[in-house]
């Protein structure tokens, strides 16, 4: 689920993603962690902590000329998606020209809000911190870069949240206030157990973070509503307050308990990166302030119709062909080739398929996925291995024996030889792309994804299928591939029909992404 189209209008990096291969020729420290992909693209590991850590440094030095330093045992931030928060809390005030203060709720080590607000904007920022390592961090942080005179860094105790960080600044009022709130509310919500919808693939970058910026009492729903509960005592000594959400099923309740406290002026938004998603909640006690409007529905549905994409350079072609070539395809058309080698990988995978009429030069195919089959398939192969090495071996037994076996034998011979023949064709482990600062995924851009656990599970013994993929009642997905031959390359795009998850068919079109190239990378 591609994001970056619904990025902020005003975020630099919406249709400019950063280029890791000039960054790396720039600046050596983030160099180390750039590596090549199979189709010859710069790519870097997000599940490395180091890697993600230099990526936000090198961004925040070459585009806003701020040197941080963070460590690894606490909150890296990427820079994309905090863009997002500052731009629409630009919206909130209305404007960024005039000289604003605000307050940021548990700054973190990177201190990166107050130190983009300030060099952006200009804004005076006072930077709360409970944690010592981020508050030392944080300090450090804004005396580099020498924005002292417009960042303060306090210092409060734990549980701190605006009452008593004001308390000395009895006159003083704030135009906003923003806040990272606590995600999880224990170790198991932060390990994903209980708190992520099981159909989703697991997050494609690391997660970083000490305790206290990761886990509060009550998680992120309860971390707000003392906000709320602060806010109704302060009322206007800030005109907006905010926070970012990282679920979206806490943003019902607290707009509820806004609605219950009589506040009145809400409004909420979504910030939009790669496949990573947060929203946020903003609500002001002035009458004279501007309400930006939330995200439209027809927006998402424009969205959703987008397919996900991915080309087949000509570089790859010829190896391809040679590939469908030997499976006995005759067909002289990369477009022919590309849609046989598919449709061998989907049989492989037990999707079902079948040919439907298109445009010339074109081939299209409608998908109906019954079961997801090609995720976690590497675990698969191992059990099955692990199964065969536990088989009782047969006697030794010459010709004349041999030629006596029963009929009862032979069907385990035959399970056995197929199982033992399809191990050897299954696809190794292929390590995709992570190309967006904070996600990774087959995309409607056109960009790579991270597979880390997408092998094949072609492995298992293939069922029965129907005569007809739309005969099937139940099944997870059903959608339309289309194999394209635009210019010199090849252009295989999946259009969504129905079913359960789109993430779903975002795997599916990755792995058939990954098992070309594969093919290609063997040749």
């Amino acid at each position: 689920m591609a994001l970056n189209k619904s990025m902020h209008p005003r975020n630099r990096y919406k249709d400019k993603p950063p280029d890791f291969a000039y960054l790396a020729s720039k600046y050596p420290d983030f160099q180390q962690h750039v590596h090549t992909s199979l189709t010859g693209k710069p790519i870097v590991n997000f599940k490395e902590p180091e890697a993600v850590r230099a990526l936000t440094c090198t961004l925040l030095k070459e585009d806003f000329g701020l040197t941080i330093e963070i460590p690894l045992e606490r909150l890296i931030p990427t820079v994309p998606l905090r863009l997002n928060y500052i731009h629409w809390v630009e919206d909130l005030i209305d404007g960024q020209k005039q000289p604003r203060r605000g307050i940021d709720i548990g700054t973190g080590a990177s201190c990166i809000y107050p130190l983009l607000g300030a060099t952006m904007n200009g804004w005076y920022f006072l930077a709360t911190e409970v944690d010592d390592i981020c508050f030392d961090y944080a300090t450090k942080n804004v005396e580099q870069n020498n924005l002292s005179d417009l960042v303060k860094v306090v210092k409060v105790p734990q549980k701190t949240l605006l009452m008593d960080a004001l308390k000395e600044e009895t006159e003083m009022v704030y135009d906003f206030c923003m806040c990272n709130p606590p995600f999880f509310a224990n170790q198991l919500e932060a390990k994903g157990v209980n708190s992520r919808n099981s159909r989703r693939p697991p997050p494609s970058s690391v997660n970083t973070g000490g305790v206290t910026e990761i886990m509060a009492e009550g998680g992120e729903l309860e971390f707000v509503k003392r906000i709320i509960h602060d806010s109704l005592q302060l009322k206007k000594r800030l005109r907006w307050y905010s926070c970012m959400l990282g679920k979206k099923c806490s943003l019902a309740p607290l707009k509820e308990e806004l609605r219950k406290q009589g506040v009145p002026k809400v409004t909420h938004t979504e910030f939009c990166q790669g496949r990573t998603m947060r929203w946020a909640l903003a609500w002001s006690f002035y009458d004279d302030v501007v309400v930006p409007s939330p995200p439209s529905k027809k927006c998402k549905l424009e969205k959703a119709r987008k397919p996900l994409s991915f080309t087949m350079p000509e570089a790859g072609l010829k190896e391809l062909q040679a590939k469908a070539s030997a499976l006995g395809c005759t067909c002289r058309s990369p477009v022919d080739s590309l849609t046989v080698l598919v449709e061998k990988t989907l049989t492989e995978l037990r999707v079902l398929h079948k040919r439907v009429p298109c445009k010339k030069e074109e081939q299209s195919l409608f998908l109906t996925a019954v079961e997801n089959t090609w995720i976690h398939g590497r675990q698969k192969r191992r059990e099955q291995k692990r199964q065969l090495r536990e088989l009782p071996r047969a006697p030794h037994c010459d010709e004349n024996a041999e030629s006596k076996s029963t009929p009862a034998d032979e069907p385990g011979k035959e399970v056995t030889e197929s199982m033992t023949g399809e191990q050897k064709e299954a696809p190794e482990k292929v390590t995709g792309e992570d190309v967006d600062m904070e996600s990774s995924t087959c995309t409607e851009t056109g960009q790579e994804a991270d597979l880390k656990e997408t092998p094949a599970a072609a492995s298992e013994t293939p069922s029965k299928q129907p005569v007809s993929p739309g005969t099937v009642k139940h099944f997870l997905f059903k959608c339309l591939l289309n194999v394209i031959q635009e210019q010199s390359d090849v252009v295989i795009e999946m259009h969504w029909v129905e079913g359960l998850n789109r993430d779903l068919m975002n795997q599916l079109c990755t792995y058939l992404k990954n098992t070309l190239l594969k093919t290609v990378a063997k040749s």
